[in-house]
């Protein structure tokens, strides 16, 4: 049964007994990380956009373990400049891995690398579903709610759905709850709510109107974990 572990802000490794994969790994420059890049082991890099809260230490990643960074074209292209396997997908499109399937969804949101001097754009940001011992979590990245949330809900048993509540730069929990009825998946995993000030939310609430609504919710503090 694959597991879940949230590593501080929207960083999460999604393991098995045989293979793991790591989201969004900012892990350097985060106060609340729970561990270093140079800690991490996994089979591959899943990276939604080009901010830097989330692109993060991808690349040094990627380039120390010799394994893929998996994010949309323009992205990946980006990444594979400094030295970086990749594996280009983009929106709708998915592609089987050792380790499990992987499909990238749609995200409401902006992806660029933005330096002192200059913005890059790295393509459309993006969700992702994905299948480890054929259990799939569905990764919203940063995105506002959209109908489409219902669709990817019906076309997929979702064990568990990652939704972003910190409001400002993408859902807020009232469109976060929102989400998590159309998606009906079993269990819900607050992120992206913590990390700034001008995102500060109380997961608590949030999973307490989750339940309410017979949702199931597991708030997962860095370096804590659950099953899926």
């Amino acid at each position: 049964m694959p597991k879940l572990k949230a590593l501080g802000h929207a960083c999460f490794i999604l393991s098995t007994d045989e293979h793991s994969v790591i989201f969004d790994p900012w892990l350097a420059e985060n106060p609340e990380a729970a561990c270093g890049p140079e800690e991490v082991e996994v089979d591959a890099v899943l990276v939604s956009h080009g901010h830097s809260d989330h692109l993060g230490d991808a690349i040094a990643i990627s380039r120390r373990l010799g394994v893929p960074i998996i994010a949309t074209f323009e992205l990946a292209m980006y990444c594979e400049r400094f030295g970086c396997r990749t594996v280009p997908l983009h929106i709708g499109g998915g592609r089987q891995f050792e380790f499990g399937h992987v499909k990238l969804t749609q995200a409401f949101h902006g992806s660029a690398i933005v330096n002192d001097d200059h913005i890059e754009y790295t393509g459309m940001p993006c969700g992702c579903l994905v299948t480890m011992d054929d259990r799939t979590v569905y990764y919203a990245g940063d995105t506002g709610l959209f109908s489409d949330m219902k669709l990817i809900g019906e076309l997929n048993d979702l064990k568990a759905a990652i939704l972003p509540i910190g409001d400002n730069f993408t859902m807020g929990p009232d469109d976060a709850l929102r989400a998590a009825e159309m998606l009906e998946a079993d269990l819900v995993v607050p992120m992206h709510y913590s990390a700034f000030e001008v995102i500060r939310q109380d997961p608590n609430l949030f999973a307490e109107k989750l339940r309410e609504r017979g949702i199931a919710c597991s708030i997962l503090k860095p370096g804590q974990e659950t099953e899926i």
